[in-house]
């Protein structure tokens, strides 16, 4: 059996991965959709392949709340699972503000917590006749609704190909496409995050909290929502538990 220990160092690995790349993509490329989203899912993908015989390859609380829900964690592991990975978001944004400090994206007399910032999913603000204005694109409810609905399509995708002792075994390459495909959906019109830490984070170093309970409520209703589809009426081995998987 895989001792606890080691699976939440797998899973702070795996999530401080997916935030330090999120992060230094958006910043490096931009913020150009396809770029940011190729690289956050091809993370995904090499990372939950390489870990989900330890920890299952959460990464994200959403996941680790699905997997709650759905009788597939126990309490106490799930609690300690999500803490070690807002812990790897705020270290991965932290190490981005030192290794980004003094670059051209952090210029001298600018803190480098700025680009930290940009790097983080938010709701953009309306282009009018070409110029930048004060209204946001979408609601908040609207925004919430997005990022539900994406994340349970991550969430299910989690428990058909990695819970799912009757599904394919494609390693974390379905999870990393279907996140790939949350971040091209929802990009323009949330940041696409599909995950707490993701944006926990930078927001933590940055000091930015604008509109940042919708990316814990709209992912985590995601994520309890697949929890209880997929878990308590889809899947048919409730006594196999992601934790025997990932000890296997």
């Amino acid at each position: 059996m895989t001792s606890l220990a080691k699976q939440l160092v797998a899973e702070f690995i795996g999530t401080f991965a997916l935030v330090f790349v999120g992060i230094a993509a958006t910043c490096f490329t931009g913020g150009d959709i396809l770029s940011v989203s190729l690289a956050q899912g091809l993370t995904i993908a090499a990372l939950a392949s390489a870990l989900m015989a330890i920890s299952g390859a959460h990464f994200n609380p959403a996941v680790t709340l699905g997997m709650l829900v759905g009788g597939r964690i126990e309490a106490h592991r799930a609690l300690l699972y999500m803490l070690a990975q807002l812990l790897a978001g705020f270290v991965a944004a932290g190490l981005l503000v030192y290794a980004l400090a003094g670059t051209e994206l952090a210029p001298k007399g600018k803190s480098a917590t700025e680009p930290v910032s940009v790097g983080m999913p938010k709701i953009p603000n309306k282009v009018i006749n070409n110029v930048q204005s004060d209204e946001p694109r979408i609601s908040a409810v609207q925004g919430v609704v997005i990022e539900t609905v994406l994340t349970f399509l991550l969430v299910v995708t989690y428990f058909g190909t990695m819970a799912d002792g009757r599904g394919p075994r494609l390693g974390g390459l379905a999870v990393g496409l279907v996140a790939t495909v949350g971040v091209l959906g929802g990009g323009a019109l949330t940041g696409g995050a599909l995950n707490p830490a993701r944006v926990f984070g930078p927001a933590a170093i940055s000091g930015t909290w604008l509109n940042h309970w919708i990316y814990w409520v709209g992912p985590l209703l995601g994520g309890a929502m697949a929890g209880l589809i997929y878990g308590r009426f889809l899947l048919e081995e409730p006594e196999q538990s992601v934790e025997d998987l990932g000890a296997s």
